[in-house]
């Protein structure tokens, strides 16, 4: 299991700010979840121990957004001390796509997509989403 700064290096990374593809804390904490969500939904385990909350603006996870909280909502400033190789392939593979599918919204297209979804809609503010309702939600959004 990876913990959950991980995985946000590794998003920050797949940004190519060249070409005006830039991470906001808020677009992050998007990419967490359906990492998160996916990962549960094809391996049966969690992604990242840290938990992920319900918050006005769709999920976040608070260890996360509090390391990047102070950038507001500018870009995000690539890690220096990145290693692709503390991450298998498997891993890899999916957070790749999860950037493919994801990556190309907005921040603000990606939180109203996480509001009309089952784990953030159900989940009172401030609470823990799940796991459960995480991996019942996006099995039913994999291509079988």
């Amino acid at each position: 299991m990876y913990n959950a700064l991980d995985i946000a290096r590794y998003f920050i990374t797949l940004a190519s700010p060249e070409e005006e593809d830039l991470i906001t804390n808020l677009k992050l904490q998007k990419l967490l979840y359906y990492a998160q969500g996916f990962y549960l939904a094809l391996y049966d385990k969690p992604l990242f121990g840290e938990q992920i909350e319900a918050w006005q603006y769709g999920p976040v996870v608070p260890a996360v957004y509090h390391i990047y909280k102070q950038y507001k909502s500018n870009p995000l400033p690539q890690p220096d001390d990145f290693d692709i190789d503390k991450y298998d392939t498997d891993t890899q593979e999916l957070l790749d796509e999860v950037y493919e599918v994801y990556g190309q919204y907005t921040a603000p297209m990606l939180m109203r997509f996480t509001h009309q979804e089952p784990p953030w809609k159900t989940t009172l503010l401030t609470e823990e989403i799940s796991h459960s309702l995480m991996k019942g939600y996006f099995e039913t959004q994999l291509i079988k």
